[in-house]
Formats: structure tokens, C-alpha cells, sequence
């Protein structure tokens, strides 16, 4: 509701939490795929507290659009090597 989209994803960890779309809406959507799996990159250099703390200051200082996470994350969206090493269950 807060960004003015229906659907929406949010990593933690090493888990992709899904709103307002399925499983198989997320998995059809390469870019998508690809941004959240930045994510969850970031969260594997950076450490759960690491990644938060960067994450809420760079949102706070810059914004969302302007937070260097979303700008790789966007980014990430046309790289097919960002998927190595990420695991789909």
C-alpha cells in the first residue's frame, strides 16, 4: 500500500516473503527474480543486522529509490549470473 503496488516481495535472510502474488507469478518474473535474489546477497555479505542497519539508513538519507541496496538490486534485474549460487526450494 505504502509504495502503490499490489504486488510486492521482501527478503529476509535467505527468505523471500511474497505479497499479493503467488509462487508462480514470482518465479515467471525473471527481473524480479533476479532483484530479490540481489537481495538476498546482500543480506549474505552484509549479515542480517548488517544488511537492516544499511538498508534503513540509506532509505532514511536517500529514499527508497536512491538507496544504493535497490539500486544494485535494480541492476541485478538484467544479470543472469546474479542467480548463481542461489538456491530455489
Amino acid at each position: 500500500m505504502v509504495m502503490g503496488v499490489e504486488q510486492v516481495a521482501m527478503v529476509l535472510g535467505r527468505t523471500i516473503h511474497l505479497y499479493g502474488a503467488s509462487r508462480l507469478e514470482f518465479l515467471a518474473d525473471t527481473a524480479w527474480l533476479r532483484h530479490e535474489a540481489c537481495h538476498v546477497k546482500q543480506y549474505q555479505q552484509y549479515g542480517m543486522m548488517g544488511f537492516l542497519r544499511r538498508y534503513l539508513y540509506e532509505c532514511a538519507r536517500k529514499g527508497y529509490y536512491h538507496n544504493r541496496l535497490e539500486i544494485a538490486a535494480r541492476m541485478a534485474e538484467t544479470d543472469p549470473l546474479v542467480l548463481e549460487g542461489i538456491e530455489i526450494i
